[in-house]
């Protein structure tokens, strides 16, 4: 009897016991306040109800994220822009200590009591930077409108063909990188200098900028190597007409300001096609067949003959060169080049190692082209031709029904023809080192026609006609 007694009594000791120890646990883990010596973000919530910690947390990231900020910039202009950390890219979390507070709420007595008595004294605050926002608010345009827009070196020919520049322009643009480590550095971390009754002072940071420069420097002209004027040769535009006059001033506008490249090609017919589409060509005496006739763009070769004396002078690479079918007046025979759309090019290269600029311009009836760049100073050419043969004048006879028995009428005088060798002579220190015969031009003879009674000879044949020193379409006289 004592036995059972004594195991009734053990039992209910173990029930109490046990329901007694539950009741403490229960207890313990539903505590509304939070374990003793905790703080976030600096902030003491050691024994604070959970739910006034969590909503005065709240209000402590919305006031770090409110705090204001000023960015100062000093020169090149000066100016203050006012803002929010949160306008500048600034934001502020505490998810690692929320979420702890939130186990002490979830799951069931044995989970929570474990999280309550694991719960960390420290919590940090985690903080966010993105400069997107200012990105977009101190934009490009903005920077362009404020700091202004980077300058490209220029370089210009003076007057007396000298070579002078005007230094490039940068303009101060926003350092983004540097910006983010000057805001992550400067901007709170935590709440330790937050006070909620007052107005915090606002965090003055220096915008950081740097200088943008342009693509063209002072330094990226002078390495193209234009140094100084190498060459200049003219030819007289005469008694040339309005038209021809225009077609020249075309052609030359678009050769004026060329740069070749080393190793780069001067190409006639890409010059052509510019100027006929900038300028136009008007009307004016075209050859074909060896006769000047009425035509359009009349006078471009005078340009593509001063360049070819220009570029023989300078000792280049002549690619391809063909004399006109007959002599022209503005040039010895021998030194010209004529230039035929589609048929007769002119090209040469650029073999000086260096940049090429040309200028070419019609004044005062002149035409002058100079060449720019880099060449000895002791290295000089010079040109001469020599007519080896002169071509007689072939006599052609045609009928005519008018004419008395026996009479004949001269209808066309004829021209001679020539063979020109042309010779480059080389200097230095003006010595000559070098004498080349570089070119041997034809000029066809121009027939000598007559009409003659009751006589007749078979015509010459007829070649593809071709329109130099023009571009389009004859008009037939």
């Amino acid at each position: 009897m004592k036995k059972i007694h004594l195991a009734i009594i053990m039992v209910f000791s173990i029930l109490f016991i046990g329901s007694a120890s539950y009741g403490l646990l229960y207890m313990y883990v539903n505590q509304p306040a939070l374990p003793g010596k905790v703080q976030v973000g600096g902030w003491q919530v050691g024994g604070m109800n959970r739910s006034e910690v969590l909503m005065g947390l709240d209000e402590r990231l919305k006031k770090l994220e409110d705090w204001p900020v000023t960015l100062e910039v000093k020169e090149p202009v000066s100016l203050t822009l006012n803002m929010t950390a949160s306008d500048a890219g600034a934001g502020y979390s505490a998810n690692a200590f929320r979420s702890a507070v939130h186990q002490l709420e979830e799951g069931n007595v044995w989970e929570r009591a474990y999280a309550r008595y694991h719960f960390g004294e420290e919590w940090s605050l985690e903080q966010l930077y993105d400069t997107q926002p200012l990105r977009t608010r101190l934009s490009p345009a903005w920077e362009k409108e404020t700091f202004g827009t980077p300058a490209d070196a220029v370089r210009r020919i003076t007057a007396n063909d000298k070579i002078q520049y005007i230094p490039e322009k940068g303009a101060r643009r926003i350092a983004w990188d540097e910006l983010a480590n000057q805001m992550l550095a400067k901007l709170q971390h935590d709440f330790t200098m937050l006070d909620l009754d007052a107005k915090p002072a606002s965090l003055i940071i220096q915008l950081p900028l740097y200088t943008e420069q342009p693509e063209v420097t002072v330094e990226s002209l002078r390495k193209e190597g234009i140094e100084r004027k190498i060459i200049q040769f003219s030819t007289g535009l005469g008694s040339s007409t309005e038209g021809r006059i225009h077609n020249v001033s075309a052609a030359a506008q678009s050769v004026n300001g060329m740069i070749l490249e080393p190793g780069g090609m001067f190409d006639y017919e890409k010059v052509i096609r510019h100027a006929e589409k900038e300028y136009g060509f008007r009307e004016a005496p075209v050859i074909v067949n060896g006769r000047l006739t009425p035509g359009i763009g009349g006078g471009i070769c005078q340009v593509s003959s001063t360049v070819y004396n220009a570029a023989l002078l300078t000792g280049l690479d002549i690619v391809e060169r063909r004399n006109h079918s007959i002599p022209v007046k503005y040039l010895p025979k021998g030194l010209d080049a004529t230039f035929a759309s589609g048929a007769i090019n002119f090209r040469f290269k650029n073999n000086t190692g260096k940049s090429l600029l040309i200028h070419a311009e019609v004044k005062n009836k002149q035409l002058t082209v100079k060449f720019f760049g880099t060449f000895p100073e002791n290295v000089s050419y010079a040109l001469e031709s020599h007519t080896i043969e002169t071509l007689s004048a072939p006599v052609k006879y045609v009928s005519s029904n008018v004419l008395p028995d026996g009479a004949q009428q001269v209808l066309q005088n004829g021209q001679p023809g020539y063979i020109v060798e042309t010779v480059r002579i080389k200097k230095v220190d003006g010595k000559v080192v070098e004498s080349k015969t570089i070119t041997r031009d034809t000029y066809k003879a121009q027939n000598r026609l007559i009409a003659r009674s009751g006589h007749s000879s078979l015509p010459d044949p007829q070649e593809p006609s071709v329109v130099e020193d023009g571009v389009s379409d004859t008009k037939q006289p």
